[in-house]
């Protein structure tokens, strides 16, 4: 039986104190967009689905783990969720470093409620992106996992700007083996052309 992937995006909220919770649920519901809300960072994992669009909105904080402890686990995880920081308290150390582990913003409670929604929106903006990159990245991955040992050192080759005479003399093979090659290469990897398959040579870090 085939699961469908969740595709609405979602809003997880991860704040200790239940006032808090529940006012953020209300406001962000009321524009018609999905929250869930736990009280600590510890829930937020045991729930957490990476298969889900989401964005997080994160008190620095609590008790046990803290906003900060959760976002260098998340890091560890190779879990790259866009993350809204919120504090009760200005602190400047705490702020620069979320920014350095890859926040997206930073804002002091009480905050502005239009700044904190159009924040959201961002966030989930940049959560997208980032999953149709991976989407893209699998789907190059996969049409590489199709060529053959010889093929992948001729796609080494080309993407590297050796000719196609210079890469037959490296390989020790002829021209012609070498176009035999490359049509392969550009069928397999279903590139209209040499900058396209460029591109995805960059996409897949081959260069």
């Amino acid at each position: 039986m085939m699961h469908n992937k969740p595709t609405t995006p979602i809003v997880y909220i991860v704040d200790d104190e239940f006032a808090v919770r529940d006012s953020l649920t209300i406001l962000i519901e009321s524009t018609g967009q999905p929250v869930m809300s736990f009280e600590s960072a510890e829930s937020f994992l045991d729930h957490y689905d990476p298969e889900q669009p989401s964005c997080l909105l994160l008190d620095v904080r609590m008790p046990s783990m803290s906003g900060l402890d959760l976002q260098e686990e998340l890091i560890k995880r190779s879990i790259d969720i866009p993350i809204i920081f919120i504090s009760g308290h200005a602190d400047v150390p705490d702020s620069a470093k979320a920014f350095r582990a890859g926040a997206v913003d930073f804002l002091e409670k009480p905050f502005n409620e239009e700044i904190l929604l159009s924040r959201i929106e961002e966030a989930l903006s940049k959560d997208a992106q980032v999953r149709e990159q991976l989407r893209e990245k699998n789907k190059i991955l996969e049409s590489l996992s199709h060529l053959t040992t010889r093929e992948r050192e001729v796609l080494n080759l080309i993407v590297r700007s050796h000719s196609n005479k210079e890469a037959a003399r490296i390989l020790d093979i002829s021209n012609r083996t070498i176009d035999v090659h490359r049509a392969h290469i550009m069928e397999k990897m279903q590139a209209e052309n040499l900058a396209e398959l460029m591109v995805m040579a960059m996409q897949c870090d081959l260069l």
